[in-house]
């Protein structure tokens, strides 16, 4: 027999934005639980650089909910344990011309509007930030509210943090609904989770919750690797990345794209990401991003061109087709609400995510609007 609790909330997913919607929810005073198929961050989390950026986010919804985050992840910095390995780092955005850097500085002016700090930097600036850089650039911006966390630790020790219960390992095989079609709960093989909330934190499987539940949601996976290089003492000092990464981030294209970020991490290696495209959950190892990312680190710092690199992984982005996440209530389905499609952003706005969320469970007042984030805007866009 199927074991039952009941619940405020039922969150689905353990990656690092279902864990902020655990920890905010409970620290408003619910009682949740966390359910994922697999393992705490066992998924795209656990795939990620750890990016915590304002740098690449145009002025707009993303780029508040990116503000919010950055914010709320200082707090939690402080109060979460050291393993998390937030750093306050900064971002260095390189221009390799003088079209590219005038590209930057429009798109900065925006950002300032918005409350971003960007520092225009002349080329002769570049050395005294990054020694290593590769000489001839035009110059970059510095963006001193970029930041970083050890993705998995920090989906780990949010959720610890939040004291919900987790039930790892196990599937959800229904959303349960009343005959009115409001939700219920959920069902997995090993019991039934009672409560007149879901959260569908499933990130590239929110579309497949998502029809559990009755309703349809387009979220698709983006697929991203990652190089990881032997340790080395602290050549690169930022998160750096190439000017062309802003429009990769922002293209819809399935076809596959590189430009690399390059960042230096406390235990020794270097990171380099990322590429990405769309191939469904196709996990082949493509031989041709790899050599594209290591060629772009190398011609960032050339440093790294006879550096070994240890290990490669990969993972998927949940995309969705304007960019933005969803988040909050579906309209469609009552007690049903959405936090997934966050794409290659999902650390970094994970806080904000978590506060909008336990926000619409509490009936308090959100942080900000969180009407750009509609579930339901797919749907009135046919």
């Amino acid at each position: 027999m199927l074991k039952t609790h009941s619940l405020d909330a039922v969150i689905i997913g353990a990656g690092v934005v279902g864990a902020a919607c655990a920890y905010y929810a409970t620290h408003a005073g619910l009682h949740v639980a966390v359910v994922d198929r697999g393992s705490v961050a066992g998924g795209t989390t656990g795939a990620g650089e750890g990016n915590l950026l304002v740098s690449d986010k145009e002025a707009g919804p993303e780029l508040d909910l990116a503000l919010l985050s950055a914010g709320l992840w200082r707090e939690l910095a402080a109060a979460l344990p050291a393993s998390v390995e937030y750093e306050a780092k900064g971002g260095l955005v390189v221009a390799p011309d003088e079209s590219a850097l005038k590209a930057l500085r429009t798109f900065a002016e925006g950002q300032r509007a918005a409350g971003v700090e960007a520092v225009e930097l002349a080329a002769d600036d570049l050395p005294g930030l990054e020694p290593h850089l590769a000489p001839g650039l035009a110059g970059g911006f510095l963006y001193p509210q970029d930041a970083q966390v050890q993705p998995a630790q920090a989906a780990a020790r949010l959720l610890a943090a939040s004291g919900a219960r987790t039930y790892p390992g196990e599937e959800v095989t229904a959303v349960l609904r009343d005959t009115s079609g409001a939700v219920r709960g959920v069902r997995t093989d090993r019991r039934e989770l009672r409560a007149p909330a879901v959260v569908n934190a499933a990130g590239t499987w929110g579309g497949h919750i998502a029809s559990l539940a009755g309703t349809a949601l387009p979220v698709l996976p983006r697929r991203g690797f990652v190089l990881v290089t032997e340790p080395l003492p602290r050549v690169v000092r930022h998160k750096v990345y190439a000017a062309d990464y802003i429009a990769d981030v922002a293209s819809g294209s399935a076809a596959l794209q590189s430009s690399a970020v390059v960042e230096g991490t406390p235990s020794g290696p270097v990171l380099i990401g990322a590429t990405r495209e769309r191939v469904g959950f196709d996990r082949t190892l493509s031989v041709e991003a790899l050599r594209r990312l290591a060629a772009q680190a190398a011609a960032l710092f050339p440093v790294l061109a006879e550096v070994r690199v240890l290990r490669t992984y990969h993972g998927f982005r949940p995309y969705l087709p304007d960019h933005l996440p969803a988040i909050g209530p579906d309209p469609r389905v009552p007690g049903l609400l959405h936090a997934c499609g966050h794409e290659g952003a999902g650390i970094g706005l994970a806080p904000a995510t978590g506060a909008l969320i336990a926000a619409a469970l509490a009936g308090a007042r959100p942080p900000l609007s969180p009407a750009p984030f509609r579930p339901d805007r797919f749907a009135e866009a046919r």
